[in-house]
């Protein structure tokens, strides 16, 4: 049963802080315990619960009639104040499609980010760590599609996000911010079937929903409170990230504009530029090598980052025993000492030393460049103070993003519904295409004068958003299982898959807007997600155990062929029809 006109449309003051008391009340009465009415509640203040809750108020239907509260367990001010200075980076960023940017401008939130501090990738490079097989990226070639963009992407910082989505809803007088608050529990309001959920916050405050959102990452307690199962695992892999100081490009090179991305059998190494000196390294590798390298110094840390998008994995592989044996003899390596051994190992690979794929380079800025010089990112000299972090990996989809019975009322957005390998970058931009779905679904029933809490208001968006996610997530897992493995046909299968990708413009241009490159429609997650599906099945063809069998026995071109076709057959369909 909706609540009164009156308290649909009544708009909270914002209130700060776990100790404030509220100045408005809605409350009402339950035994000895009051609640506060509201009719969107979002667990969880990081980039997808603040772009929802700016998503809803860019809605004037949605803000005139609805009340949104957004609760965070960390301190918002901290966000609202981070301050680096212009040299420096954090070290988590994520790389935005321009769909994800076109939604975050459309709701106002872009005007907030501080430009200076995103960069735009207008190339990317990606290869094979054993074959060498490679394919580039350009933003230009996405005009072979119809689809006129001067950059594939656009990098930013979490926080520089976070901080442009605050400073969005601080103008926001739809949205009650509760921060340094922590959800202590979550019930129904009784046993009748559609009861609203009570948020029991740890400064006394009950929240009683319409409609609560999780927000609220991987240990989501409004999932648990749905009761929603999740299934999936981890990978044996961590993430090492960090933030990557270099000389800037030369004269004759192009800018910094170009991320660079080397599948290596442990894992994918990515080198993501921020600024003409600066750029994030997103390393992911095995936990044993992961605890390596980030308990080194960060000087052999930078040797090995060199080394890493240049040597070959037998010499890569030697560098991690030197210093696995260092470490255990508690006599770490030295940067002098790591980067003898590399030099000796470009020796004996007969690596020229005046060539870029060298980490003993010594061009000049102002000189000539080795013609190959664009092909490998600039090499570290240092890495930012306090920027060497680990995290785990994993997969993980929740079987439904909306809670029925006794968990009625609850959606799922984010890392709450999903969470995904990051070597294709689609994390956030998988949350962001949640939230413009999710806002449009709530402006939808507002406008019919639905709740927004029902199951079928509500359903569109699970039905939009679950394809969606998982076509992408199972093609991002394919991949990483497919560069995983050094079993010889399947390294040959999928380099001569790459390389005559790399010699179509037209497949290349579709794979660059099937990941986000080009989508700026509300369509465009399906278009996305179509074009995942095909490159998902392209990878299984080639992946197939069986087939590698039959392979071995002479078939393997065929199989190529017939993946390749696969995904020149998929693509070209998708761009015809959209």
């Amino acid at each position: 049963m909706r609540p009164p006109p009156a308290l649909c449309r009544r708009l909270p003051i914002r209130v700060f802080g776990p100790y404030k008391a509220a100045r408005y009340s809605t409350a009402a009465t339950e035994g000895a315990l009051t609640h506060e009415d509201c009719d969107v509640v979002v667990v969880g203040g990081g980039p997808v619960g603040l772009a929802l809750a700016g998503a809803l108020n860019s809605s004037r239907p949605v803000r005139e009639n609805l009340r949104v509260t957004l609760v965070e367990a960390g301190d918002l001010d901290k966000i609202r104040g981070w301050d680096l200075p212009p040299e420096n980076y954090s070290n988590r960023v994520s790389s935005l499609t321009n769909s994800s940017y076109a939604f975050l401008r459309d709701i106002g939130a872009w005007d907030h980010v501080q430009h200076q501090r995103t960069c735009p990738i207008e190339n990317m490079e990606v290869w094979d760590g054993i074959s060498d097989a490679r394919i580039n990226f350009n933003a230009a070639e996405m005009a072979t599609a119809g689809v006129q963009h001067e950059e594939m992407a656009r990098l930013t910082e979490n926080l520089n996000l976070q901080r442009g989505l605050l400073q969005l809803l601080d103008k926001a007088p739809g949205v009650d911010l509760v921060h340094r608050t922590k959800v202590t529990s979550i019930n129904r309001e009784s046993e009748n079937p559609g009861a609203w959920p009570i948020v029991n916050l740890d400064n006394g405050r009950r929240l009683r929903a319409r409609l609560l959102v999780g927000a609220d990452g991987f240990n989501s307690p409004v999932r648990a409170y749905a009761q929603i199962p999740s299934f999936g695992w981890s990978y044996d892999t961590q993430g090492v990230v960090a933030t990557l100081i270099h000389r800037p490009r030369g004269a004759y090179e192009g800018p910094n504009t170009t991320a660079y991305q080397r599948f290596l059998p442990t894992g994918p190494i990515a080198f993501l530029p921020l600024s003409p000196t600066v750029s994030s390294l997103v390393w992911s590798t095995k936990p044993d090598i992961a605890k390596a390298l980030q308990g080194s110094d960060p000087s052999v840390l930078a040797c090995m980052i060199n080394a890493a998008f240049r040597l070959p994995q037998l010499s890569l592989q030697y560098l991690y025993d030197r210093i696995f044996e260092a470490q255990a003899s508690g006599t770490p390596l030295t940067a002098e000492l790591i980067q003898e051994e590399v030099l000796w190992r470009e020796k004996s690979h007969a690596i020229d030393q005046h060539s870029a794929l060298s980490t003993s380079s010594t061009f000049a800025p102002v000189g000539i460049p080795p013609t190959d010089s664009e092909l490998f990112p600039p090499l570290v000299t240092s890495i930012q103070a306090g920027t060497i972090a680990s995290f785990p990996l994993r997969f993980n989809h929740t079987e439904s993003y909306l809670g029925e019975g006794a968990g009625a009322r609850t959606v799922l957005v984010g890392d709450a519904a999903h969470t995904i390998h990051p070597l294709a970058g689609q994390g956030l931009n998988l949350g962001l295409g949640d939230v413009e779905c999710l806002a449009r679904c709530v402006e939808t029933a507002v406008l019919s004068g639905s709740d927004v809490g029902t199951y079928t208001a509500l359903q569109p968006y699970a039905r939009e958003r679950y394809l969606i996610n998982h076509s992408i997530m199972a093609a991002v897992d394919k991949l990483h299982k497919l560069y995983t493995t050094d079993f010889e046909p399947i390294v040959w299968a999928r380099s001569t898959g790459l390389e005559v990708v790399n010699e179509l413009d037209a497949l290349k241009a579709a794979i660059m807007m099937t990941a986000g490159g080009g989508g700026q429609s509300r369509n465009s997650g399906t278009a996305a997600a179509s074009g995942w599906a095909a490159m998902a099945k392209g990878v299984e063809s080639l992946s197939s155990a069986a087939q590698v069998a039959r392979a071995v026995s002479g078939g393997i071109g065929g199989i190529v062929g017939a993946g390749v076709q696969s995904l020149v057959k998929s693509m070209t369909t998708k761009r015809h029809s959209s």
